[in-house]
C-alpha cells in the first residue's frame, strides 16, 4: 500500500497494490498492523456502506463527542471526497482537502477524528464504504454547511446544477457557529 500525502498532513491517500489479469483483480484493502504502524495508531469499530445517485452531496458531518476517524473508499462509481480540519489547535484549522475516489482508481482516504467529512457523487451512482474508529452517535453529530463561504470547498458541481441534500445537510451550520475540537 502506497501512502500519498495531502495538503493537510494528517489526511492521507492510500493507494493499494492491485494484482490483475484477464480473470479480474485482487488487492488488499486493509491490514490492521500495517495501518496502525504506518498511518495512525487507531482501532476501527464500525463499517458502513451507502449507495447514492449522481448529484447527491452527503456532509459535511462530524461528531462533537465520540469523534470518528474514517477510512473511506468507493467500490462502484466515483465521488469527490472532502475533509475539513475542525481542530482549533491545528495549523490547518478551517482548511479542506478533496480527492476523487473511484472503483477505478481504488484509492482510499484516511480522515482522522477532528475533521468534518463529506462527498459528492460525480458518476451515475456510487457505493461508498468506510471504517470508523468510534460508533455513530447521532446526538453528537453536526453538519457543517456544505457551501460555507469561509471554508470555500470547490465542489465539482456543474454550472446550473444543484446538489441533492438531506434536510440535515441543508440546515448545516456555518463555520463560525460550528463546534470545534481543541
Amino acid at each position: 500500500m502506497k501512502i500519498i500525502d495531502t495538503d493537510i498532513t494528517d489526511v492521507k491517500v492510500l493507494e493499494p497494490e492491485v494484482f490483475g489479469d484477464v480473470r479480474g483483480f485482487f488487492m488488499e484493502t486493509f491490514r490492521d498492523d500495517w495501518f496502525y504502524e504506518s498511518v495512525a495508531p487507531v482501532k476501527f469499530v464500525q463499517d458502513n456502506h451507502s449507495k447514492s445517485i449522481h448529484g447527491i452531496l452527503r456532509g459535511l458531518h462530524y461528531q462533537t463527542q465520540n469523534a470518528q476517524g474514517k477510512l473511506v473508499r468507493v467500490t462502484s462509481g466515483e465521488v469527490f471526497d472532502v475533509a475539513v480540519d475542525m481542530r482549533e489547535s491545528s495549523p490547518t484549522f478551517g482548511k479542506w482537502v478533496g480527492e476523487y475516489l473511484s472503483a477505478e482508481n481504488k484509492r482510499q482516504l484516511w480522515v482522522p477524528a477532528g475533521f468534518a467529512h463529506g462527498f459528492y457523487v460525480t458518476s451515475d451512482f456510487a457505493e461508498f464504504v468506510y471504517k470508523c474508529t468510534d460508533y455513530y452517535s447521532p446526538e453528537f453529530e453536526e453538519s457543517l454547511l456544505w457551501n460555507d463561504q469561509k471554508v470555500g470547498v470547490k465542489w465539482p458541481i456543474k454550472e446550473g446544477e444543484s446538489p441533492k441534500l438531506s434536510a440535515k445537510d441543508e440546515a448545516g451550520v456555518v463555520f463560525e457557529r460550528a463546534t470545534f475540537f481543541i
